[in-house]
């Protein structure tokens, strides 16, 4: 025989038909509380969703006046500019081959600034200085630079493309905005072991020659005229 319950009506019916209903309620959110991150964590790990990257398009310009400039209190390596016009020579590191990838123009408070950037295994010697003419190397041919002065930038310890890995540079003549005494950098060729490329100057002024790392390069900058 079945225990004797006392039948519940009236009022005390609907209150336990309310605690009831929420008391479904509370347990329905949290389950869904809890399942919910489960499967959103699910969904994750077969499809991850990457973040959209924005991307801009800077000039060669820009690029080149973005490059690191020498601070006035000596925190780089760049060497002060020299009272005179003289060559500026320096040796290529023990089996260097590099590619020269990419040159560009910028202007700075004071000079101009080239940079060639290089790829490659080692870092690059150099030999700059202001020639009379512009010839190109190998054939002697003359090559036409706009400019009253001419700065010969000769690069050592280069490669072919070929045997570094790394694409050449073959555009030109390059320019830079608003520059006063840079006229415009033209490419000449890689021969035998060595690059060269002509800066057009205003006049002959001072320069100085270093290098920078991380992405490799060589810098040459071009004082303003006193």
């Amino acid at each position: 025989m079945a225990p004797w319950r006392t039948p519940v009506r009236g009022h005390d019916a609907a209150k336990l038909s309310r605690v009831s209903t929420r008391s479904r309620a509370v347990a329905l959110v949290l389950s869904t509380l809890l399942v919910g991150p489960a499967v959103l964590a699910g969904c994750g790990g077969d499809d991850p969703v990457e973040p959209s990257a924005s991307t801009s398009s800077a000039s060669p310009d820009a690029e080149a006046t973005s490059e690191a400039a020498p601070a006035s209190d000596g925190s780089t390596d760049a060497p002060p500019f020299p009272g005179n016009v003289e060559p500026d020579t320096a040796e290529a590191s023990s089996g260097a081959q590099v590619t020269v990838s990419d040159i560009r123009v910028g202007r700075h408070d004071g000079f101009d600034r080239v940079v060639f950037e290089v790829g490659g295994t080692g870092t690059p010697g150099w030999d700059v200085r202001y020639v009379d003419e512009a010839s190109s190397q190998g054939s002697g041919d003359a090559v036409e630079v706009a400019g009253d002065a001419v700065l010969q930038v000769t690069l050592t310890g280069v490669g072919y493309p070929y045997s570094t890995g790394i694409e050449e540079f073959t555009g030109g003549p390059v320019t830079g905005s608003g520059t006063e005494m840079v006229t415009e950098v033209v490419w000449d060729a890689t021969f035998e072991g060595t690059s060269v490329a002509f800066v057009g100057t205003g006049r002959e002024t001072p320069f100085r020659v270093y290098a920078l790392d991380s992405p490799a390069r060589v810098v040459v900058e071009v004082a303003d005229a006193g």
